[in-house]
């Protein structure tokens, strides 16, 4: 039995609203598992958990320790927990440390070496360039990379790094045309017919 597919998300400032948005359009039903990671302060307790549950139609839930990841569902770490990938799709807390404010290059690079071809990685908002290397590490495990469009983003330091040195997106859109391409993605995927997308000329240019 093949596994499913993983969707990865990357927030940071301004991550929030977009997150909202985003998951609001995945459908309940969605064949795949759902990661999110956003930089929160460690100082004060995060409310992303409550936030995202009122708007995403897929349960949102604080992955455990070891906790195999299920289709269906939208999985947060914490903020001094960050969530990876381990073998065999189960969640990986790493404790804070040097990891903050790189837990995005954490969690893609380990749907690299553990989920591959069936990972997606998607970089929204954020300052300076986290996610960027992480992407590198997905499309070279065969996975898909899409980013936020520049127009779109409210900080676009991450999605402008993603565009730059990642080489080819697979899509740069409004995350409404992002959550259009997960869905087609995720389901191609699960058929067992994805293949490799390339960003159309307009896209690119209107980003």
């Amino acid at each position: 039995m093949q596994a499913h597919p993983v969707v990865a998300i990357g927030a940071s400032a301004g991550g929030v609203e977009a997150l909202c948005k985003l998951l609001h359009a995945l459908p309940a039903d969605l064949p795949a598992a759902v990661l999110v990671t956003l930089h929160r302060p460690v100082e004060r307790e995060s409310q992303l958990h409550h936030i995202l549950a009122k708007v995403s139609p897929l349960p949102v839930v604080v992955a455990r320790q070891g906790e195999q990841l299920r289709p269906g569902k939208c999985y947060l770490g914490s903020p001094y927990r960050h969530l990876t990938v381990g073998p065999g799709l189960v969640a990986n807390l790493v404790h804070d440390g040097f990891y903050r404010g790189h837990n995005i290059d954490l969690l893609f690079s380990s749907l690299a070496r553990n989920a591959g071809r069936r990972a997606i990685g998607v970089v929204l908002t954020g300052l300076l360039k986290d996610g960027t290397q992480g992407l590198v590490a997905l499309k070279e495990a065969g996975g898909k990379a899409l980013v936020q469009s520049l127009a779109e983003a409210r900080f676009d330091d991450m999605p402008r790094s993603a565009i730059a040195f990642d080489g080819p997106i697979d899509k740069i859109a409004p995350v409404g045309e992002l959550a259009q391409e997960i869905c087609r993605l995720v389901h191609s995927s699960a058929r067992g017919h994805d293949r490799p997308l390339s960003a159309s000329p307009s896209e690119s240019a209107n980003s």
